[in-house]
């Protein structure tokens, strides 16, 4: 990735940012907005993909899902890769299985997939319940199915559940359902941006894997989030807008926030 030189003065005009997401379906994205407010260029780029885990590779790992009485879900994404690929192995869940989700917002979800009122869904429903105490509640009559994603590099895999779920000597399995890998950015080599928006570490991982002599110099880079404001730190780079922050609780209030200052 092509870079300026020039490191004396960092906080120069901005004219062009790389958001290292998907482009917004939603044309009414705020982004776009931002895009025409300053009169600057943004572009979107995936710096890391989801692949399928097909039927035949799920057969594999020698795991039934109907054998357990309870899934945990914890993501979106989660969902759809599991019914995905129980639609391939021609596999219908039991009605009476249970469904443990980290948010409303997750278990709603699962109507796109189950006859919702007919199955026991559980998630955390106010500030004295957690998805940890859900699970151990129901601890001593269920065995567990925690449907997850393989990543490229092991240090950025989150190991909250299963670690609480062996610290607990839960009768349970893990079953990888999808993979996180890292986009191929070659194209990018020679493009400049004054501005690179990160949301996870992995993103910031991604961009070592395929730049690995990567300079920072007058790149200007955002962070979502503590942990990828640590990968950013843990690389030795300058972080240069954080979010979210007091007054800035979105990335685009906080770049915005940025341009208003650099590009008066």
């Amino acid at each position: 990735m092509a870079l300026n030189a020039d490191i004396v003065n960092r906080e120069t005009e901005v004219a062009s940012i790389l958001i290292s997401q998907p482009e917004p379906a939603n044309k009414r994205s705020p982004y776009f907005d931002l895009a025409e407010k300053h009169n600057i260029k943004i572009d979107f780029r995936q710096f890391i993909q989801i692949e399928d885990i097909t039927g035949k590779e799920f057969r594999k790992e020698r795991i039934d899902p109907a054998t357990f009485s309870a899934i945990i879900f914890t993501s979106k994404v989660a969902i759809t890769h599991f019914f995905r690929i129980c639609g391939e192995i021609r596999l219908t869940m039991p009605a009476n299985t249970k469904y443990f989700c980290s948010s409303e917002a997750i278990a709603l979800f699962l109507q796109k997939f189950i006859e919702y009122r007919k199955r026991k869904v559980f998630f955390p429903k106010d500030n004295k319940s957690t998805l940890f105490t859900l699970l151990e509640k129901h601890k001593a009559k269920e065995n567990f199915l925690y449907p997850c994603a393989s990543y490229p590099f092991e240090d950025i895999r989150k190991n909250d559940i299963p670690d609480f779920l062996k610290e607990k000597e839960f009768n349970y399995a893990e079953v990888v359902i999808y993979r996180i890998v890292c986009s191929d950015l070659s194209d990018l080599e020679q493009i400049y941006y004054d501005i690179i928006v990160f949301f996870t570490p992995l993103g910031i991982k991604s961009l070592f894997q395929n730049f690995p002599d990567f300079k920072q110099n007058k790149t200007r880079l955002a962070a979502l989030g503590p942990a990828t404001a640590k990968a950013i730190a843990d690389h030795d780079l300058i972080l240069d807008i954080n979010a979210p922050a007091p007054g800035m609780p979105s990335m685009t209030a906080a770049i915005e926030q940025y341009l208003l200052k650099v590009n008066e």
